[in-house]
């Protein structure tokens, strides 16, 4: 399988001694770890976990050394509030931050079972305010970063742990695709392009305090220590349908290489993360296991969507060259994906499910984060109007409703009828990732 770490091939220009982790690490392959939601319950405790957890919050220095484990900290603007962070620095937030995801469920077309009431604790409160990601090459690293940090927990009445999560996965999600791959170049990083990258996107549009592609840095939360070299994330939990998507296969197809396909179709990749635009007719697995290969492609010969529909995930996900009935800058749209699975897969021949919990973990990072999954949920995913699919959704992450269909485009067009909700949203939130320096002006 292609290696998740990229190769420093240019001095960097950021501060990645100041800047999490996570922004730039990639996951390993295979991969462990755990999600925790905290609650602050006293000021003076959430500043004491803070100067315990600092050492331990991992920078992006070295970022394309492997590295056993790492900690990740973020902050709800709730959490915030709850540090006694002063009004002035509260009120320099963007507006969509200091709402929560809950109360911005109508521009994320998060209604019926998405809708907030339905999702589990904490999610959808004003006490979801540290989110705590462990992330760990192996199961043993993994259990001795968690056993650190939850010793510094433990000695620090005044934080609650409210909910975890822990996530595991062997570069597969739960429906047996590669995932976590593709990826946008961060300019200043350090980072050379893999064939099919693309040019490398200003640092600005993930690192607060930088250079946009606008050319000039985004608002930046005051005072400056604060805002400057951090990032938002988006959060969103989903549990996973694995059975359902087995059996709609088995529904629209006859045969194994029948029911790949119309899978292949759906994502816009095989299983294995070979992309259709390269491999049309059938899975090509040395695609997926080549670094050089499996995200060199354009859709600039397949403007009507025959090899790739339109529709797919992928494509809707990073149009790259298609073009857009509605117009937008898709580099402006880019986000870093830190996703994680967890839960047993579902092999494709299980049309029953079997009550198990398993899922797919979103985590979007970016200095637009919040405005751009917003906009991807509402535009992009929740229709299709951008590509000219009229409300067609996003067959493998929308709700969809009755009488929902996936259009295969040929000579005449497929309509395949039937789809239905792969993923539902079990809750999420918005988060301010601080730097390293950050933390620490935080904690006093």
């Amino acid at each position: 399988m292609p290696s998740p770490f990229r190769r420093l091939r240019r001095p960097p220009t950021l501060d990645l001694d100041d800047i999490q982790a996570t922004l730039l690490r990639a996951r390993p392959e295979p991969y462990f770890g755990t999600h925790a939601i905290l609650e602050i319950t006293d000021p003076a405790a959430g500043k004491e976990l803070l100067r315990r957890l600092a050492p331990r919050v991992t920078s992006a220095a070295r970022w394309d050394e492997p590295r056993p484990s790492w900690l990740a900290l973020a902050l709800s603007y709730q959490g915030l509030v709850a540090l006694g962070v002063p009004q002035q620095s509260l009120a320099s937030f963007p507006a969509n931050f200091r709402a929560g995801m809950a109360d911005r469920a109508a521009r994320l077309r998060d209604t019926g079972p998405n809708a907030p009431d339905r999702w589990e604790f904490p999610f959808g409160s004003p006490r979801v305010h540290v989110a705590v990601s462990v992330y760990a090459a192996t199961e043993d690293d993994w259990q001795r970063e968690m056993a650190e940090y939850e010793q510094e927990l433990g000695e620090v009445p005044g934080v609650h742990l409210l909910s975890y999560q822990d996530f595991a996965a062997d570069g597969f999600n739960v429906f047996g695709y590669r995932d976590g791959f593709s990826q946008p170049v961060v300019e200043g990083s350090g980072a050379e392009p893999l064939p099919g990258d693309g040019r490398p996107i200003k640092a600005g549009e993930f690192v607060l305090g930088q250079a946009s592609e606008t050319g000039v840095p985004l608002p930046v939360p005051v005072p400056d220590v604060l805002g400057r070299n951090g990032t938002y994330v988006v959060f969103r939990k989903y549990h996973s349908h694995v059975a359902a998507f087995n059996t709609f296969l088995h529904d629209n197809a006859s045969t194994e290489a029948e029911r790949e396909l119309l899978a292949a179709k759906l994502v816009g990749r095989w299983r294995s993360g070979a992309p259709l635009a390269l491999a049309p007719e059938r899975d090509a697995p040395a695609i997926g296991e080549d670094p050089n290969r499996i995200n060199d492609f354009d859709y600039a010969a397949d403007p009507r969507g025959l090899r790739t529909p339109l529709g797919s995930h992928i494509r809707r996900m990073n149009p790259r060259d298609t073009k857009l009935t509605v117009l937008t800058d898709v580099n402006i749209r880019r986000i870093i994906r830190r996703g994680t699975s967890y839960g047993r897969p579902l092999p494709p021949d299980r049309l029953k499910d079997d009550g198990r919990a398993r899922g797919l973990d979103f985590i979007a990072l970016g200095a637009r984060a919040i405005d751009n999954v917003e906009f991807l949920q509402s535009e992009w995913v929740g229709s299709g109007n951008f590509v000219g699919l009229g409300k067609e959704k996003d067959p493998l992450i929308s709700s969809q409703g009755k009488g929902a269909y996936f259009t295969v485009p040929g000579t005449p067009p497929r309509r395949v009828k039937g789809i239905q909700s792969f993923n539902t949203l079990r809750g999420g939130e918005y988060f301010f990732m601080p730097s390293l320096s950050a933390v620490r002006w935080l904690s006093t």
